[in-house]
């Protein structure tokens, strides 16, 4: 028997102790929604409703040569019909870029940023290995005169360890410079990068809970530094495991992770629900998705999730 109750409107932000709990999820359109976009789509979203809070949608379209023509408006569709819809203006970071530039400006005129004229050969040719590869040295940091060729925009990542502490994954200390260098925040081909865009846009959209994919802990270090230099705000952090395929790679667009239905699938959402430590009970197998994510609302528990880092392709 089908004991679904009736639909609850997902776009509900209730009034109680968790009023001031912003949350958001902040996808890039290079490619529709996969099985692993929507479990950390659904995790946020589980997050801001079980402490009462506002779950926001942001379009990181900041890199217009591997975006997808029509994934922005395909993933605000999808979302929606899996029951998930803005509780805000949805943001378009392609639409804020004056936004962006004046914080490159002010930290140019601080010289907390430089011009950095050196070329991908020259930051391998220094030696310097991180987590991500090549790190670069700080060779053009001291430049004063400014040169008539291509060059990116760094920022002075030096300082003292951040320790990160977060909600699922153990705490550590890093230090943003030792191990990743002085990062762009403005690429070379004149685009603004992730972490300088992601810190303005979280701070000016009062986001206080940060629920995102373990693949990106390692930015969450250069990102308290930028917000630390930039005086913003610093949110909490709840890194999720990532889903993986049958070689434990993460599903991705690189990994030809195949992108979900636009239609809502009750099968997938409890696959979902599933895997984030919630186990619906067989009378809501067909239940539309509202229903099913007020379930899993009531029925969430990171917890449970704590120290892992990857979950599998199904549960």
């Amino acid at each position: 028997m089908n004991d679904c109750s009736p639909s609850i409107p997902t776009n509900t932000n209730p009034a109680n102790s968790g009023a001031d709990y912003i949350g958001r999820f902040a996808p890039s359109p290079t490619g529709l929604l996969h099985f692993g976009s929507l479990l950390t789509a659904v995790g946020s979203w589980l997050h801001a409703r079980q402490h009462g809070g506002q779950w926001i949608i942001r379009i990181e379209d900041l890199d217009p040569p591997r975006e997808q023509a029509g994934a922005s408006d395909a993933i605000i569709r999808t979302l929606a019909n899996w029951g998930m819809e803005s509780d805000q203006a949805i943001w378009f970071q392609s639409q804020r870029l004056h936004h962006y530039q004046g914080y490159i400006e002010q930290l140019l005129d601080s010289q907390k940023a430089y011009r950095c004229y050196c070329s991908r050969k020259q930051v391998a040719t220094a030696g310097l290995k991180g987590p991500e590869g090549w790190r670069y040295n700080g060779r053009c940091r001291s430049r004063t005169e400014q040169l008539n060729q291509q060059h990116c925009i760094r920022f002075d990542s030096r300082g003292e360890d951040i320790n990160l502490d977060d909600e699922l994954q153990a705490s550590c200390t890093e230090n943003p410079e030792q191990l990743y260098g002085d990062f762009p925040i403005q690429r070379a081909d004149g685009y603004i990068a992730y972490q300088l865009a992601t810190v303005v846009d979280d701070q000016a959209q009062h986001i206080s809970h940060v629920v995102r994919g373990i693949d990106l802990l390692s930015s969450t270090s250069r990102q308290i530094r930028l917000q630390q230099t930039l005086g913003f705000n610093t949110p909490k952090y709840c890194h999720l495991p990532v889903v993986v395929n049958d070689d434990d790679q993460k599903l991705s667009k690189q990994t030809y992770a195949q992108p979900i239905s636009e239609d809502y699938e009750p099968g997938t959402l409890i696959s979902v629900l599933k895997l984030l430590g919630a186990n619906p009970p067989k009378d809501l197998q067909d239940c539309d998705a509202a229903t099913l994510l007020a379930w899993g609302k009531d029925h969430w528990k990171p917890a449970e999730l704590s120290g892992k880092k990857t979950l599998p392709n199904t549960p």
